[in-house]
Formats: C-alpha cells, sequence, structure tokens
C-alpha cells in the first residue's frame, strides 16, 4: 500500500515536544527529530549525523539549533552543519534533510514529501485540546499494524455492531444499513442518521430520538467527527440530510489521526469530549474511559488481522457493500501517490 508523501503528518502532541529536549519519532520508515528551540521554534530534521550517522535526537538544544553529542557537529534548524569542532571550514554538502513543521490544533505535523509543495492551507482542521468550545480528553495508542488496516477501521463502521457491541452498545443498525458518503478533494464525508434510538455515547434517554454522526476522513489518515440527538421525525424531515435545527444534546468531536511508523507500525493518535453547551469535565472522563475500552477492542481485532495477513502467501480482500468509504479512500491515495511518483520521475 502507498502512502501520500505531499500530505501533513501528526508527528506528536505539542506538550510531548518539551523545548530543550529532542523527540523521536520515525514516519514512513524515515527517522525523524523534532525540537523546540530557545525562541520556541519548531524544527524536524533526519535523525542522522552527517559524520558517524549517530542519531541526532540523542543531541543536545543549542540556542535554536541542535548538537550531535557524539563527535559535537552543530546543525541549524534547516539541517545545514554549522560548527564542527577542531575543523575551520564545514563542507557545503554537510548537511541532513530538514522536515517542514507546523503546530496547530494542539498537534504538530510534518510535512512528508517536497518542501517547496507545503501548504499549512492542507492541515487537517482538527480540535486542540484548547478549543473554547470542547472539553477535549486525549491520547495515542501503538499499533503492531499496518497504517492502512486503521484506516479501513475507520472508514467502515459497521464493524461497531460487533466489535463494540459491548464498549458503545452499537446496536445492528450500523451493519444492516449503509450510511451517505460523499466524496471530497482530499478524503470523503460520512454521515448516517439512526432513528427512533434512546440517545447517544454522550447522553441517554427514555423518549426515542433521531441520533446524527457525520464525520470527514482526510488525506493523510485523519478522522474528524461530531454529531448530536434531535427530537424524533428531524431525519426524515431533513430528508436525512443535515440538520437544521438544534441539537437537544449529545454534542462531542473527535479528532482522530493515524500516522504509519513503518511498515507494519502506526500511532494512532485521538480526542474526544462534549461540547461546552453540552457536557462538563465528568462527561469528558467518562466519554475518554469509554474511549479507552473500545479502542483497545480494535487494535485487538486489527493487530490479529495483520497476522492473519502475514501468514497468508497471497492475501485478497472481498469487498463487501460496507466497503464503499473504504474504497473510496484507498483510490484518492493511490491516485495522489501515483501522481506524485509520475511527477518524480519527470523531474528526474
Amino acid at each position: 500500500m502507498n502512502y501520500v508523501r505531499n500530505a501533513w503528518y501528526v508527528a506528536a502532541w505539542s506538550h510531548e515536544i518539551e523545548q530543550g529536549r529532542p523527540f523521536a519519532i520515525t514516519i514512513l520508515d524515515e527517522p525523524l527529530v523534532i525540537y523546540r528551540g530557545e525562541s520556541g521554534r519548531l524544527a524536524a530534521l533526519e535523525d542522522r549525523c552527517v559524520h558517524r550517522m549517530a542519531p541526532l535526537s540523542l543531541g543536545r538544544c543549542e540556542g535554536d539549533r541542535l548538537r550531535c553529542m557524539y563527535h559535537g557537529l552543530l546543525f541549524s534548524p534547516e539541517g545545514r552543519v554549522v560548527e564542527i569542532p577542531g575543523q575551520d571550514q564545514v563542507p557545503p554538502n554537510a548537511r541532513v534533510r530538514a522536515y517542514r513543521v507546523a503546530e496547530r490544533h494542539s498537534w504538530v505535523w510534518i510535512w512528508m514529501g517536497e518542501a517547496e509543495r507545503a501548504d499549512e492551507a492542507l492541515i487537517p482542521p482538527a480540535v486542540g485540546l484548547d478549543d473554547p468550545d470542547y472539553i477535549l480528553g486525549h491520547g495515542h495508542l501503538d499499533y503492531e499494524a499496518e497504517a492502512r488496516l486503521i484506516n479501513d477501521n475507520l472508514l467502515d463502521f459497521s464493524h461497531l455492531s460487533f466489535v463494540h457491541a459491548n464498549s458503545f452498545g452499537a446496536g445492528p443498525e450500523f451493519a444492516e444499513t449503509q450510511a451517505r458518503m460523499t466524496p471530497l478533494e482530499r478524503g470523503m464525508r460520512y454521515e448516517r442518521w439512526i432513528e427512533n434510538t434512546l440517545g447517544s455515547s454522550s447522553r441517554k434517554s427514555d423518549e426515542p430520538m433521531d441520533n446524527y454522526m457525520t464525520y470527514d476522513f482526510l488525506i493523510p489518515g485523519v478522522l474528524l467527527m461530531t454529531g448530536g440527538i434531535y427530537p424524533p421525525g428531524t431525519a426524515k424531515g431533513c430528508d436525512y440530510g443535515v440538520p437544521d435545527g438544534k441539537p437537544l444534546g449529545g454534542v462531542t468531536f473527535t479528532s482522530q489521526a493515524v500516522t504509519p511508523l513503518t511498515a507494519k507500525t502506526a500511532r494512532y493518535f485521538f480526542s474526544w469530549g462534549p461540547h461546552r453547551d453540552h457536557g462538563d469535565e465528568a462527561m469528558r472522563d467518562a466519554l475518554m474511559q469509554l474511549a479507552g475500552v473500545a479502542f483497545a477492542e480494535d487494535k485487538v481485532m486489527i493487530e490479529a488481522q495483520q497476522k492473519v495477513i502475514d501468514r497468508t502467501p497471497d492475501p485478497r480482500v472481498m469487498p463487501t457493500a460496507h466497503d464503499k468509504g473504504v474504497t473510496m479512500f484507498n483510490r484518492l491515495v493511490e491516485r495522489l501517490a501515483r501522481a506524485e511518483a509520475e511527477g518524480n520521475r519527470d523531474a528526474a
């Protein structure tokens, strides 16, 4: 499976990158070091010294620069060697790759493709932990599985009826009915109404209501989901589209991001919590406890799936009706990755 490189990947939560403490992570099989300099500036470099290939993530921050702590070469945020102890001249090719880095929505994002094509307008519009409208918890999980398998899981919610029957209490509707799928320029949109349900994960009710949920799943693998509960008849009244009226409650937001580390490992970032008009810190904590159980259920299934794939000589998927979103997104990834590869060949 190819991945799009001209895209912003989540590398860390902002608070994980402490000033003066280099942070190591591998994305798309490329070892990186991220650090926050004395001025607060973020830099991301290839995690390899040009001298004897020691990891720069074991280095020391000096101002906005990073010193390799093996033999003392000093690197600028742009990846250039600016000082070699005991040597006056620095070779002009003494440099490592520098990556474009941005900080937004409480995440540190890395552009893994061509630096000159980095466009911060392409950063998915997640909701950060400091957003005034939401009370959010957060975390991440490391998977012993290919990132694509996690993406597929998030693009096919029919699994909720089975994997999460106990945690989310999802009924058979997710497997028995289809959601509305709409292609986007860099992703796809999922919309679903469940009529006459007894509330949602964040608000239960004794009276039947209509539950609306929608998410965008965006390149390279970012899910942004919200929804709410509405009076009975709302779904039919809006022809099962976007609701016009004000929700009775149950409004939450979750931002999730899947980052491929290596060919068979990935990191899954997530936040979730209620809108301030519909919940408080106690509800946030309850939702995060629920998410902890549910996401662990996903992890068990997906890591087991990876093991079966690895021992199958010619693994092939048999698509079902619920694979529309998976197919839509994976075809988009393949098209963008192919265009990148063709562009690189033309440039060469």
